[in-house]
């Protein structure tokens, strides 16, 4: 971020752009839009889920540069929805306006490389690693790791794409030529008890802010569900807290960041990844904190202060995933009918598909057991039968 931008305020309505159209992007645009800020966005489709809830739009890729200059046109300041976005272009845009996070935030976090490099030079738990770039490096990785070990491609890789278990040392080359012989990591396998995360609000003064851990669960390697609090215990909610407040201190970030965790069995916390931007597991923060992980976006962004972090009640969210249209349009109506407490969330994405997240449901509850299973018969309700 460029120094001259470090003390901006800005106060509605002043027009608030985010870079990329998707569903992230269209719950940061509601958040803007509550708090009385005009918002658009910059994406590469028309009538994205992001554009539709936009005051203005831009189509074309983050990368070009008419729709970058159009794009500015437009805008006090700038945020991110993913991190596979340019850091030319958003180092380019930071000249020009405040740019939250700044370039080389997102820089360090759209390559897993440099991600673990940085985490690793910061003194920061890991997982056993090996870069993988040459024929020399994948032998050291198998013979420093081991098998099984799991195989990731270094760039552009989520929701479980661009990775492969590799469970026989002579079967890492056939893995790699999978994965295109790409720039890759070498995680050594690790037997963990449950996945948490931890999403970090960081103004840019420096104050920052942690949401309470939350545990999750994935199916196919896509986000199934998420409890907020995660029943972790008192010392492992501090020290996830205070590793993920590290990480943001360490990256210079300015605006919302999560750092998920791999939690072991005697309770060691290792960081799998970093996303530098608002998180699926994050998303009952609407209505289960003070402030959202999307309104503390916004706060960061326009230099105000950073909202509560508090919980108004244990909350639970699952996963809307396109498996859910197969036989046609979910029960909507049967599922409100059965618990009227559920909170429903689509992303006006127009085409379903296995795998893709269409929305999600959120749960309160004072128990948060109950709140999870809430949520799961809320969307067992959605299935016709």
């Amino acid at each position: 971020m460029s120094p001259r931008h470090a003390s901006t305020i800005l106060r509605p309505p002043a027009s608030l752009g985010v870079i990329g159209g998707g569903q992230l992007g269209r719950m940061f645009l509601q958040a803007a839009q509550r708090m009385g800020y005009r918002a658009g966005v910059l994406g590469a489709i028309p009538e994205g889920p992001g554009s539709q809830v936009a005051h203005w739009s831009v189509v074309g890729p983050p990368d070009h540069l008419p729709a970058l200059r159009s794009f500015l046109g437009q805008v006090d300041a700038v945020t991110v929805e993913f991190e596979n976005v340019s850091a030319p272009a958003l180092r380019w845009l930071e000249r020009r306006v405040p740019v939250r996070p700044g370039w080389k935030t997102v820089w360090v976090s759209q390559n897993r490389l440099r991600e673990k490099t940085f985490l690793a030079r910061h003194g920061l738990p890991l997982a056993p690693w090996r870069p993988v770039r040459t024929e020399a490096e994948l032998v050291r990785a198998v013979e420093d790791l081991g098998s099984p070990m799991i195989l990731k491609t270094a760039a552009s890789g989520y929701d479980g794409k661009g990775q492969v278990r590799v469970d026989d040392p002579s079967n890492a080359g056939a893995a790699w030529n999978q994965l295109g012989r790409v720039a890759c990591v070498a995680e050594g396998w690790v037997t963990f008890a449950s996945e948490v995360s931890v999403v970090v609000a960081r103004g840019a003064d420096g104050e920052a802010v942690t949401f309470p851990v939350a545990l999750n669960r994935h199916e196919r390697h896509i986000l199934d569900s998420t409890v907020m609090p995660a029943p972790v215990g008192p010392i492992v909610s501090r020290d996830a807290r205070d590793l993920a407040l590290s990480v943001a201190q360490a990256l210079g970030t300015v605006g919302v960041l999560t750092v998920e965790f791999f939690l072991t069995a005697e309770g060691r916390l290792l960081i799998n990844e970093l996303a530098p931007r608002p998180h699926n597991s994050g998303h009952l923060t609407i209505e289960g904190a003070v402030a959202s992980q999307f309104e503390q976006q916004v706060r960061a962004l326009c230099g105000l202060p950073l909202g509560g972090t508090d919980l108004v009640s244990p909350a639970a969210m699952v996963n809307l995933l396109g498996d859910l249209w197969k036989d046609g349009e979910p029960d909507w109506a049967g599922m409100m009918r059965r618990d009227p407490g559920v909170k429903l969330h689509l992303y006006g994405k127009k085409t379903a598909a296995p795998g893709r997240k269409m929305g999600h449901l959120t749960v309160l509850d004072p128990d948060r057991d109950t709140a999870l299973a809430r949520a799961i018969a809320a969307r067992e309700a959605l299935i016709r039968r």
